[in-house]
């Protein structure tokens, strides 16, 4: 039986309520694979016309509902998605694949939808056969009582290690009306996205061109999964999922580009939802004590800036001082030096809460630690460097490494 970890104390105080959504209908089921007493199985229903966008995981050792989604979203169509929780079935061979299409022929029977309008995302062990069976039976019972407003119970049934579920919802004007936005995701360890996340599922009642809406979700995801790190390993299973249904009776018409001004109270809501997706998950990082924010500026570029963050965000070494509540800015001046991005040793400044403490190649003129104390007792840290090549600029998010890291992945498996 799964252990019941302590919800994270950087939890959200309370947790978004999401509206219905015309068009999408959920329903969850417990399988008993790994978890007892609690539902670990989503059944998401979208109507006839729906279309959707994704970004996954860039692993080579990525599981096969991953390569099934690869495949299905070329055609842009989706009427379900079905999310297992315990069991990745992710290098599981001909026996994972058995399973992806044993579920994939039980949902386009029930729903009565081709094969390529079905999604599947699993989460949890790598490298366990998934046996078919308590995920197919339960999927007939599951289509019968899908409604509207089961997004808590699908926020919570996707969960793995996960101390809290995680929700957003946004709205939005698009052609003179509204639209709105939800979206739920999980994720708690493994989490150093590269196109993707751990698993998130966004939905829309606009309506959107699958060319369009994957610019749109590339897009923001770039800014919110992909500027996220918990603890530099990136999952064999992640899946970012958009889907709109169009029931709004909203559709943009006319626009070729993301940056359409038409379109921009719809990015801006998207964006919205992803980050704040993208930073509950920090939040509740495996073990996590702190909140990290890492901007970075005169970087080579957007692009290495982000690098830089990342080598500053994934550092042991920077982390664990953070837990430790040790201002000790000379572990990031090495994760800046190890980034293999340009830096000026010279130039290089370094921020923590606001207050300067190296510059020109040494420790600032006057800066006193004792004034940080305060700021690193506190939960939320604040990092800044500027490396005095260019104008690139990024802000990374990541949380501290505690023995609760430790803790909890020691005994993954049991």
């Amino acid at each position: 039986m799964a252990k019941t970890l302590p919800i994270s104390p950087l939890a959200p105080k309370s947790f978004a309520e999401l509206p219905q959504i015309e068009g999408v209908r959920l329903a969850t089921a417990a399988t008993g694979v790994k978890y007892k007493g609690r539902d670990d199985l989503l059944l998401c229903v979208l109507d006839r016309g729906s279309t959707v966008a994704g970004v996954l995981t860039t692993s080579k050792t990525c599981s096969a509902p991953v390569d099934l989604c690869r495949a299905n979203l070329k055609t842009g169509k989706v009427r379900a998605i079905v999310v297992n929780a315990s069991n990745s079935n992710a290098f599981t061979g001909s026996r994972g694949l058995r399973t992806v299409n044993a579920t994939v022929d039980e949902v386009s029977t029930l729903i009565g939808c081709e094969k390529s309008e079905v999604y599947l995302a699993s989460t949890g062990v790598i490298g366990e056969p998934l046996d078919p069976l308590p995920i197919t039976s339960r999927l007939s019972g599951l289509y019968e009582t899908a409604g509207g407003d089961a997004w808590m119970p699908a926020a919570r049934a996707i969960m793995t290690t996960d101390t809290f579920p995680k929700l957003s919802t946004a709205t939005a004007r698009l052609g003179g009306k509204t639209v709105t936005i939800n979206g739920i995701a999980k994720g708690s360890g493994m989490i150093a996205p590269d196109m993707a996340t751990m698993l998130a599922f966004v939905f829309t009642d606009a309506g959107m061109p699958r060319g369009l809406m994957q610019k749109l979700l590339s897009d923001a995801a770039d800014r919110s999964f992909n500027s996220i790190t918990v603890d530099g390993d990136t999952s064999t299973s992640d899946t970012l999922l958009l889907c709109a249904t169009g029931r709004s009776g909203v559709a943009p018409k006319g626009i070729r580009t993301i940056d359409d001004a038409a379109l921009k109270s719809f990015r801006r809501a998207l964006d919205k939802v992803l980050q704040d997706l993208a930073h509950q998950t920090v939040r509740d990082g495996e073990g996590a004590s702190k909140f990290i924010a890492t901007s970075v500026t005169g970087a080579e570029n957007d692009g290495a800036a982000r690098r830089i963050g990342l080598a500053i965000a994934n550092s042991p070494l920077v982390k664990t001082a953070i837990a430790g509540e040790d201002a000790n800015w000379g572990r990031i001046v090495m994760a800046v030096g190890k980034s293999g991005e340009a830096a000026d040793r010279d130039k290089l400044k370094i921020r923590i809460g606001g207050i300067t403490v190296a510059s020109k190649g040494s420790v600032h003129p006057g800066y006193d630690e004792a004034r940080l104390v305060p700021h690193m007792k506190g939960d939320m840290i604040d990092i800044a460097v500027d490396v005095g090549i260019g104008t690139g600029r990024a802000v990374v998010w990541t949380c501290d490494l505690t023995h609760g890291y430790i803790d909890i992945n020691g005994s993954y498996r049991s």
